[in-house]
């Protein structure tokens, strides 16, 4: 008959209970002398209980969420075909705890780390992994596969350096295929051109390689919705000419979008929730009580978004004089990095070029942006006939992680609203 063969819990310290996280073995698990059976959680640290015979796991004693001190039953053992002595031993208190014991209130940093995309994890196998909990939880945070991991630590003890090693290669081999790997995509091939006829190589300016990795950045890691609509603006435009031939001696000309941004700060007033940023941690919003517009201006080195400060406070000939102003440093190189910081919202004007309709990429860590194309006329029903109408196309596309569809068609159908009347832009 098998010799059973009792393993309790040992002198913890100073603690009366504490919690089982987790069970490190299962029933019929061959073990040694100190291989760790469960682990469990105090109010100051993560520690693991080791067993004290070798053989072979019985039958499990206790469940997760059990609490259990010293002297408690944790597992029986099948000890008949070992010889091994019993080893009393302390716990083991994991090298790195979760929670580590914070000196005259000392706020306990939390880490933030990044899964990879890339890694399918054999779920079943890394639960079997030979590492502590705190190593596996690291890892599970990283995303690293503790199956491809080989351990330095005894007996080939998977240790939180030989994490931090795995992530570490696995980030150069992505960049040394240019990144397109972090999707599990394969990387662009690399073509001679010239088999085919006269090429050229030209170099991208700083601007258009800068602007590249935002927006590619932007594009892979906030789900972008994009909402359209039409603004009526027939109206606003026979005002807006008005204006500018009464500011023609002071050389002021109103462009539609000294409109288009006020109608805007209105909306975000009406929406604040297109006024904030989400934080890294994804946990909450950074609400702004403020209202800086940034504008994006194309120069021949490529696309920048000059920011003009308190659009609210400012009327369409002030918004007017600082665009103009803003363009021409655009243009000219003479923008500092702070003019093109602190904006709340992006507006991105086409309608000098053309087209109808288009997905402006979000400006992070803005959650919304606004694109702007050709007005144009149309025939329009007016519920007894077609009248011709000057309909401006709207593109609104925002971080859907902040902003549901219903607000997103909601704020849209505002801006479109606040520009078919100029009454509204005027209260």
């Amino acid at each position: 008959m098998s010799k059973m063969t009792e393993v309790f819990v040992p002198d913890i310290g100073d603690f009366d209970a504490v919690e089982v996280i987790e069970i490190l073995v299962s029933e019929g698990d061959s073990i040694s002398v100190e291989d760790s059976l469960i682990t469990v959680e105090s109010d100051k640290a993560t520690m693991e209980i080791p067993s004290s015979h070798a053989g072979v796991i019985a039958k499990i004693k206790v469940n997760i969420g059990d609490e259990v001190s010293e002297g408690s039953l944790v597992v029986l053992i099948d000890a008949e075909q070992t010889t091994a002595e019993p080893v009393v031993e302390e716990v083991k208190t994991v090298s790195e705890p979760v929670v580590a014991p914070p000196p005259a209130k000392a706020e306990v940093k939390k880490s933030v780390s990044k899964p990879s995309p890339t890694i399918n994890i054999d779920h079943e196998n890394f639960k079997k992994a030979h590492a502590s909990p705190s190593v596996r939880k690291f890892a599970r945070e990283l995303g690293a596969d503790l199956t491809r991991i080989k351990g330095t630590g005894t007996h080939d003890r998977i240790l939180k350096n030989n994490v931090q090693d795995y992530v570490k290669q696995s980030l150069k081999e992505l960049e040394g295929c240019g990144g397109s790997t972090s999707l599990g995509v394969e990387p662009m091939p690399e073509i001679d051109f010239s088999q085919w006829g006269e090429v050229e190589s030209k170099k991208l300016s700083k601007i258009n390689i800068l602007t590249g990795k935002v927006m590619h950045r932007n594009w892979l890691t906030i789900p972008h919705v994009t909402q359209f609509e039409d603004a009526d603006i027939t109206e606003l435009e026979v005002f807006r000419k008005k204006t500018n031939l009464e500011y023609a001696d002071k050389g002021i000309k109103v462009t539609m979008l000294s409109f288009i941004m006020k109608a805007v700060v209105s909306g975000l007033k009406e929406f604040p929730r297109f006024n904030s940023s989400l934080e890294v941690s994804g946990n909450a919003l950074i609400q702004k009580n403020y209202y800086h517009i940034g504008i994006a201006v194309a120069t021949p080195d490529g696309l920048v978004v000059p920011v003009i400060r308190d659009v609210d406070k400012k009327s369409l000939s002030d918004l007017a004089i600082e665009l103009r102003e803003v363009s021409i440093k655009a243009r000219d190189k003479k923008l500092k990095p702070s003019e093109m910081q602190g904006g709340c919202f992006t507006i991105s004007s086409l309608g000098g070029i053309g087209g109808s309709h288009f997905t402006p990429i979000l400006n992070a860590p803005e959650v919304a942006i606004l694109g702007v194309s050709r007005a144009k006329m149309q025939a329009v029903w007016n519920g007894s006939e077609f009248e011709p109408r000057l309909m401006c196309p709207l593109s609104l596309s925002y971080d859907h992680r902040v902003i549901d569809g219903a607000e997103g068609a909601a704020f849209s159908t505002y801006i479109s609203r606040m520009l078919s009347d100029v009454r509204f832009l005027l209260m």
